[in-house]
């Protein structure tokens, strides 16, 4: 059947649709109210007459719809598809983490804050997100500083022979040595929710009331704590502006430069501005469609969800997503474009930020193609660097070796092709042999197919390196393909004419060229290539002290009964470190695969008796 038939056929029902090239391929996947409507908005004297859509429609050859009975299921089933597919012309929210919240379980014993990124659906209060995990640990070293609580599992608290440091310096209330009523205790879990949720006025007026009870009762110490406490909060809470009154919502602004599409999302919880995330995306078609997509992606399950989400449109699935979201939360959650007041101003001021940051983009990126082009003139390089890879090597006399590849794209980290390796075939101290695995790894056949060549490769070293890597690139058939240089670190030497210790510039050393090239102390090139050469040391070495770590686990519970090579690598896939595990409750340890709690407890006794002691 002919296209245009097939459209002319479609039913006004609830479904998906999926627009195909030539090659079956799929370009999209969308969802509708009417599939016939929304489907013939795409063809026709008044279809969308951008570019990027009529190049999407003059692609697309043949059409599959999939009915659905509500609009709900055709949300379900648009989302299961495009994770499926990943079609070239939907959204892909390539910022996809969660992110961090503070977790707080009101029915354990002496509740403690934790960081999680999930948020399952359970008896716990939930507090955030925050737009990164320093700003979620800012706030929780903030709040511990005013609310003492504990700061470790409560079975390591109750294991502990005298209180913590944190209580020495009066960050923790030492509820391990009976120091803090259960009842003085709860008050502190309560000022602290209050906190978060921006009840400042009722907080202040409980911690008050309190401090004025000890006074007259003549207990002076008491009262002078909650004089403190009252302090340190009064002086953050005039750090902060009440922007609205009600619950929690998430404001959502954007800015539109053709194909580029900038989001701001402002994250507003007891009614106070607590921070913001952007979001940078290529989208080619309608503004409520990219707009609708993201929420789909970013409200997934294990994000927190606020009761309301403001918007600067309508979306034509607002219904059925509030109703998706509301499920997934267990409370009614609202998808509204206000109109007036301050909730409007709040989405103009999202919309503010996204312009802002779209254009600082625009402006770092001509800064950073500066410094590429200056960098590419005095290295005379072959070829703008716009890819650039640094490697290197870490070892302790031949024992953990490893070697690092750090990946910087347009003169920024692009960490998600960060990649480390550990050597598996070099024996002793042989950093050149390493660096020969290294390479023949990362351009062997089928990995260039899945990653670009990169326009330079940095070492760090000096003329020794370079022309050690310079030979494995030849050998690899790769010569004239990429460009390559070595960076020697400065060193200091003795000025002989003022009779004093001086430190030596920094060279880079060139192919074929004997006298390395010095660049201008503090130039943008020399700063670029000096900053990718530490990122590649600082990850080699996160790496290769991983392994020590591992090594540390692995040898620390070998003569605890029960613990065998399965159980071992079950504990280190766990937890990673000697530390970590140490710092485990009974019950994280039980949850290991495989792990029975008799072993589980001979193994959290071993660590916390008399051998596991620090």
């Amino acid at each position: 059947m002919a296209l245009e038939d097939k459209i002319r056929q479609l039913p006004a029902a609830p479904g998906v649709y999926i627009m195909r090239d030539a090659g079956g391929e799929i370009l999209y996947v969308g969802k509708a109210r009417s599939l016939r409507q929304r489907v013939r908005s795409y063809f026709g004297a008044s279809a969308d007459s951008r570019y990027q859509v009529r190049f999407l429609m003059a692609r697309c050859v043949d059409i599959d719809i999939v009915l659905t009975d509500t609009e709900k299921e055709a949300l379900l089933l648009e989302n299961t598809l495009i994770k499926q597919h990943r079609p070239r012309y939907n959204l892909d929210l390539k910022d996809d983490k969660t992110y961090f919240s503070l977790r707080l379980d009101p029915a354990e014993p002496f509740p403690r804050f934790t960081l999680v990124r999930k948020i399952p659906r359970d008896s716990a209060r939930y507090f955030g997100p925050y737009a990164s995990a320093s700003a979620a640990r800012d706030v929780l070293r903030q709040l511990l500083r005013m609310f003492p609580l504990r700061h470790y599992p409560l079975t390591r608290c109750m294991a502990r022979k005298r209180p913590c440091l944190y209580h020495q310096i009066g960050q923790c209330s030492a509820p391990c040595a009976g120091l803090v009523t259960a009842a003085d205790y709860a008050t502190l879990v309560e000022g602290a929710m209050l906190f978060l949720e921006g009840k400042s006025k009722q907080l202040v007026a409980e911690f008050k009331r309190r401090m004025l009870e000890a006074s007259d009762q003549l207990r002076f110490e008491e009262a002078a704590r909650w004089r403190n406490l009252l302090r340190s909060i009064q002086v953050t809470v005039e750090k902060q502006k009440m922007v609205t009154r009600g619950g929690d919502c998430d404001v959502l602004g954007f800015h539109r430069d053709g194909p580029r599409l900038q989001l701001a999302l402002l994250f507003i919880r007891g009614g106070v501005l607590t921070g913001s995330r952007q979001f940078s995306l290529n989208w080619e078609l309608d503004d409520a469609e990219g707009i609708a997509s993201f929420l789909r992606q970013y409200y997934r399950e294990g994000t927190f969800i606020p009761d309301e989400i403001h918007l600067p449109l309508e979306i034509e699935d607002g219904a059925p997503l509030a109703e998706l979201l509301s499920e997934s939360r267990g409370k009614r959650v609202v998808i509204a474009r206000p109109l007036r007041g301050v909730k409007r101003e709040l989405v103009e001021l999202a919309g503010k930020n996204a312009a802002t940051q779209l254009r600082e983009r625009d402006e770092k990126q001509a800064a950073a193609d500066a410094v590429l082009e200056a960098l590419r003139q005095r290295l005379k390089l072959t070829r703008l660097p716009r890819r650039i890879e640094c490697y290197d090597i870490s070892t302790i006399q031949g024992r953990f070796s490893v070697g690092s590849g750090v990946v910087f794209s347009e003169g920024r980290p692009d960490k998600p092709h960060y990649r480390r390796y550990r050597i598996r075939h070099v024996e002793g101290q042989n950093d050149f042999a390493m660096l020969a695995e290294v390479f023949s790894r990362r351009f062997r056949p089928e990995k260039l197919e899945a990653e670009p060549l990169p326009d330079l490769v940095v070492v760090d070293g000096g003329i020794g390196q370079l022309n050690a890597v310079a030979q494995i690139i030849a050998e690899l058939g790769l010569e004239g393909r990429i460009d390559l240089v070595s960076l020697a670190k400065s060193r200091v030497e003795r000025d002989a004419e003022a009779e004093e210790l001086r430190k030596s510039d920094e060279r880079v050393f060139l192919p074929g060229r004997r006298n390395p090239v010095v660049l201008r102390q503090n130039s943008g090139p020399l700063l670029l290539l000096a900053a990718i050469r530490d990122e590649a040391h600082r990850f080699a070495i996160g790496y290769h002290r991983t392994l020590r770590g591992k090594e540390g686990i692995a040898s620390a519970i070998e003569g605890v009964a029960g613990i065998g090579s399965k159980r071992r690598a079950a504990l280190l896939k766990r937890f990673g470190s000697l530390q970590l595990l140490k710092q485990a409750s009974l019950e994280e340890i039980v949850a290991v695969e495989g792990m029975s709690r008799t072993t589980a407890e001979a193994v959290f006794d071993w660590l916390h008796g008399e051998k596991g002691e620090e």
